[in-house]
C-alpha cells in the first residue's frame, strides 16, 4: 500500500449545477475509464461527488475533459477539488444516490426527444413505434419528479416496473439509458388511450391512424403533452380554428403553431439564425416570428407574427410522419384563463366538451408546465414566458437569498424562492384572480419548498396591498418587505446581469402602484437594490372606468383626445367616434372632466392602448395587450420620422396626439402613423436618459417591463442608446414582463436584509 501511494494521487471532486438526470454519472464513468483512473461517482441531493485516484499525470486531462466535454444539457456551475488519501481502489463505480437532508442539487427541465431515440423507434424491436422513448439525453424530467434525489421511485414513473430488457439497459453503465429514470418500452412503459364518445382505443397504431384521420377532417383533439394537455387542430383549416376559438372562449389571442420541421417554418415565416437556433434547441420553446405567408385566418388575427415551435415529444414526430399537413395549432388545454389541464379525469370532463377526441396516457404529470415563449430581439433570445425547458433551473446570484420567498405580481405571475445564492423562479403561473390559478400558485409554492428543501423566513411582495400575491404574503405571518412594482422590474434585470451599483432604469409596462398612490408604468429611475429616485415619467393620463380602461382601449383613446382637445374632440372625424355609442362617449367624457372613477396612470401600456384606439387599430380589445400588439404589427422599419412631445419632469404626448389626429384626417397610412408613434416614444425616452446622465454621470441603462416585449421599440431604443455610448442591460434569462418581477422583489429584500 505504501509503494502504491508513492505513485498515486487522489482527489475528491464536487460538481454543482445541473448534473442529475442528464447522463452526468455515466459521462464521468467513461471519462475515468478513458484516463485510466479508479474511484467512484455518486449523486447526492447537494450535487455530484467524484473520488478519483491514479497516476498524477492523468488527473489534469481528466479535469479538463470534465469541464469541457460534459453532456450538452448539463450545466456545471462550480467544481471544487480537495486532495484525498489514496485507498488502492480498483475499477470505477457508480454508487447509490445519497440524501443529504436539507441540501439540493439542480433538477433538469424537460428535454426534447433526441435524434438517437427517434431512430430507436424505427430500429429497436422492443421500441418499434413506441411513443415514450427517452434516454439520459432527453425526455421528461421536472414534470415527473416528486422529490430529491432524482431517482425513479421519486418520480411518476415509480408505478411502472421495468422489463428485463429495460432493466438491463438501465444498469449498463455504457448504455445510453443508464439510470435514465423514465426509461421504458412497449412491454413495460406508459401507454396512450384515445377516447371519443363511447369508443376507447389503446392500440397505438390504430390511435395514430384515427387521430390523423380526424385532424384531416377538421376535428379538434385534446392530447396530453409533457406538462399538460394541448388542444390540436389543422392550422390551415379556417373552420376548425374558428370552432376551436369559439369553444375555448378565446376570442382573439394568438394560437401557438407546431410545424413539421424548420424547413416548413421557413415557408411561412422569416427565420434568422438566432431564431433557428432557439427553435431547434433542446428546450423547444415557442418562438415569435414575423410571418410571410398566412395560416388559417383565426390563428393570429390581424397580427403579422406567429408563435412557432417544433415537435418535442416522440408522439409529435409520429403524427407528422403520417399527417399530410405542414402545421398544427397546439394551444394550451384549458378554458379561458384557467391553468392548463394535467389530470386525465379532468380532461375527459372539461376538454371533452371542446374536443372530438381526448388522448390520455397513464403516467401522471406532477409539475404542471406550459410551453415557454421567447422572442429574438437584437439577435438575443428574450424569454417572454418561462416554463417548459427552462424551469426549474435557478439563477446563480452574487449575493445570498437564502430563506426568502418572493410572491410576484398578480398577472403573469411567477414566484421565486431562495436557496443559498440561487434564485428558483417558478414556472408560469398566470392570473391569480382566477380561482383555479390561485390554487395552482399555492400548491406550487409548497412543492418548490419541498423540492428545494427551504422554509421561508422573509417574504417579499408587491407594494399593492390588494394584489392576491401580496395578500398571500401577509397571511404567512412572516416579515414582509414591500417592493414598488417598477423598482422590482429594474432590480430583476440588475440581478440577472449581476449589477450592484446605481443605474438609470426604464420600467415600461401597463400598471403598478406608485409611491404617490397613482398607477405608474413609464418610470425613469436612478436606482440600486436599496431604493430608487423617480427622475421622470410620461404625463399622467386619466383612466376612465379604472381597471376597465386597461381592457377597453377606447376609454384611453377618449382620455388622450380629451387631454389634447377638450370638448372639441367631438368635431374630429375619427374611427373611435363611429365605433362607440355617443351617449357612452358623453358619459365617459363627463367622468373624465369631473374626475369620477378616473384614476391617474403614467403607464406606457395605457398610452399604446389609447393611440391604437384613436387610429382605429384596436378600439375594442379581446385579450391582454392586444392593442399594443396590433400597433406594433403595423410598424415599417426604415422610417425615422417622429412626432413632437413636450419634455419636463414628465413627458407630455399632447402634441403627438394632435399630430396623429391630423395624419388620420389627411389619410396618412396607418403603418406610417404607427411607426412615427413608436419612434416618438424612442426619441422622447432617449432625451430623458441623456438628461438624467447629465445630472448623475451614470451611463449604465437597464430596460425592463412588459412594454419591452415590443421588438421594434426595444431594438430601436437599445440601438439608439448604444450609439450614444450608453451601456444597455436587458433581460434574457427571465421575462421582462411581470413573469420576472419576483426575482427583483427577492433581490431588493436580500439587500435590505443585509442592511438590517
Amino acid at each position: 500500500m505504501e509503494d502504491y501511494q508513492k505513485n498515486i494521487i487522489a482527489f475528491q471532486i464536487g460538481v454543482e449545477g445541473l448534473v442529475q438526470g442528464v447522463g452526468f454519472r455515466p459521462f464521468v464513468y467513461r471519462l475515468a475509464r478513458n484516463h485510466g483512473l479508479h474511484g467512484w461517482v455518486v449523486n447526492r441531493t447537494d450535487g455530484l461527488t467524484i473520488k478519483v485516484e491514479g497516476p498524477a499525470a492523468s488527473l489534469p486531462g481528466f479535469m479538463e475533459d470534465l469541464r469541457n466535454l460534459a453532456p450538452v444539457v448539463s450545466q456545471v456551475d462550480e467544481i471544487t477539488i480537495e486532495q484525498d488519501e489514496p485507498e488502492g481502489l480498483n475499477g470505477f463505480f457508480i454508487l447509490a444516490s445519497q440524501d443529504m437532508t436539507n441540501e439540493t442539487s439542480e433538477i433538469s427541465p424537460d428535454i426534447a426527444v433526441c435524434p438517437d431515440c427517434l431512430e430507436d423507434i424505427k430500429n429497436q424491436p422492443h421500441r418499434l413505434g413506441y411513443p415514450f422513448v427517452n434516454c439520459t439525453n432527453c425526455g421528461p424530467r421536472f414534470t415527473i419528479v416528486k422529490d430529491f434525489p432524482y431517482d425513479r421511485e421519486k418520480t411518476t414513473m415509480a408505478p411502472f416496473t421495468m422489463c428485463d430488457q429495460c432493466s438491463e439497459e438501465y444498469t449498463d453503465i455504457l448504455n445510453r439509458r443508464f439510470h435514465a429514470q423514465p426509461v421504458a418500452c412497449s412491454h413495460c412503459g406508459p401507454v396512450y388511450t384515445l377516447h371519443s364518445g363511447s369508443m376507447t382505443i389503446t392500440s397505438f397504431a390504430a390511435l395514430l391512424e384515427l387521430t390523423c384521420s380526424m385532424v384531416m377532417q377538421g376535428k379538434i383533439i385534446a392530447v396530453k403533452a409533457t406538462g399538460g394537455f394541448h388542444l390540436m387542430c389543422d392550422a390551415m383549416n379556417d373552420e376548425a380554428v374558428s370552432r376551436l376559438r369559439k369553444l375555448k372562449h378565446r376570442d382573439g389571442k394568438p394560437f401557438a403553431v407546431m410545424f413539421r420541421d424548420l424547413e416548413t417554418i421557413r415557408l411561412f415565416a422569416r427565420v434568422s439564425e438566432p431564431e433557428a437556433l432557439a427553435l431547434s434547441s433542446w428546450r423547444r420553446p415557442i418562438v415569435v416570428l414575423n410571418t410571410i405567408r398566412p395560416l388559417a385566418t383565426g390563428v393570429a388575427p390581424l397580427l403579422n407574427t406567429v408563435g412557432a415551435f417544433l415537435p418535442y415529444m416522440p408522439f409529435h414526430h409520429q403524427l407528422f410522419e403520417k399527417l399530410r399537413l405542414p402545421a398544427l395549432v397546439l394551444t394550451s388545454g384549458n378554458i379561458a384563463q384557467e391553468p392548463i389541464v394535467i389530470h386525465n379525469e379532468e380532461a375527459l370532463g372539461t376538454l371533452a366538451e371542446i374536443a372530438d377526441a381526448v388522448i390520455t396516457y397513464n403516467r401522471d404529470i406532477f409539475n404542471r408546465t406550459d410551453d415557454s415563449v421567447v422572442r429574438i430581439i437584437n439577435g438575443k433570445e428574450r424569454i417572454l414566458r418561462r416554463s417548459r425547458g427552462y424551469v426549474p433551473l435557478p439563477l446563480k446570484l452574487d449575493f445570498l437569498v437564502d430563506g426568502i420567498l418572493a410572491t410576484g405580481a398578480e398577472l403573469s405571475n411567477t414566484f421565486c424562492i431562495g436557496k443559498g445564492n440561487r434564485a428558483y423562479l417558478s414556472q408560469h403561473i398566470g392570473d391569480l384572480k382566477n380561482h383555479e390559478t390561485y390554487l395552482f400558485y399555492e400548491e406550487t409554492i409548497e412543492r418548490f419548498q419541498q423540492l428545494f428543501r427551504t422554509k421561508p423566513g422573509l417574504v417579499a411582495a408587491d407594494l399593492h396591498p390588494d394584489y392576491l400575491s401580496t395578500v398571500f404574503a401577509r397571511r404567512l405571518g412572516l416579515e414582509v418587505v414591500s417592493v414598488q412594482h417598477h423598482h422590482a422590474h429594474i432590480a430583476a434585470c440588475m440581478a440577472e446581469n449581476n449589477l450592484n451599483e446605481p443605474v438609470i432604469g426604464l420600467a415600461f409596462d401597463g400598471t403598478g402602484l406608485g409611491a404617490d398612490g397613482h398607477s405608474w408604468g413609464s418610470e425613469f429611475m436612478v436606482c440600486d437594490f436599496l431604493g430608487y429616485d423617480r427622475k421622470g415619467h410620461f404625463e399622467y393620463m386619466d383612466m376612465p372606468g379604472g381597471d376597465r380602461a386597461a381592457e377597453e382601449p377606447w376609454r384611453m383613446g377618449l382620455s388622450l383626445l380629451y387631454k389634447a382637445y377638450g370638448n372639441n374632440m367631438a368635431d374630429l372625424d375619427l374611427p373611435i367616434f363611429k365605433s362607440v355609442d355617443n351617449k357612452i362617449i358623453a358619459m365617459v367624457t363627463g367622468a373624465i372632466h369631473k374626475q369620477i372613477n378616473s384614476p391617474l396612470s403614467s403607464g406606457s401600456g395605457r398610452l399604446f392602448d389609447g393611440v391604437a384606439a384613436i387610429t382605429g387599430v384596436c378600439i375594442h380589445s379581446q385579450f391582454h395587450a392586444e392593442a399594443p400588439m396590433r400597433l406594433e404589427s403595423l410598424v415599417m422599419p426604415g422610417i425615422h420620422d417622429c412626432y413632437d412631445v413636450e419634455t419636463g419632469a414628465a413627458i407630455s404626448f399632447k402634441p403627438a396626439i394632435r399630430q396623429i389626429c391630423n395624419d388620420m384626417l389627411q389619410g396618412v397610412p396607418l403603418a406610417l402613423i404607427a411607426t412615427r408613434f413608436h419612434n416618438t416614444v424612442t426619441e422622447a425616452s432617449t432625451k430623458m436618459i441623456r438628461k438624467i446622465h447629465e445630472e448623475t454621470g451614470i451611463r449604465k441603462v437597464v430596460l425592463s417591463g412588459g412594454t419591452f416585449q415590443n421588438k421594434y421599440l426595444s431594438e430601436s431604443l437599445e440601438n439608439k442608446l448604444l450609439k450614444d455610448n450608453f451601456t444597455v442591460y436587458t433581460h434574457s434569462r427571465v421575462p421582462c414582463n411581470d413573469g420576472g418581477i419576483a426575482l427583483g422583489q427577492m433581490a431588493v429584500a436580500a439587500r435590505k436584509r443585509v442592511q438590517g
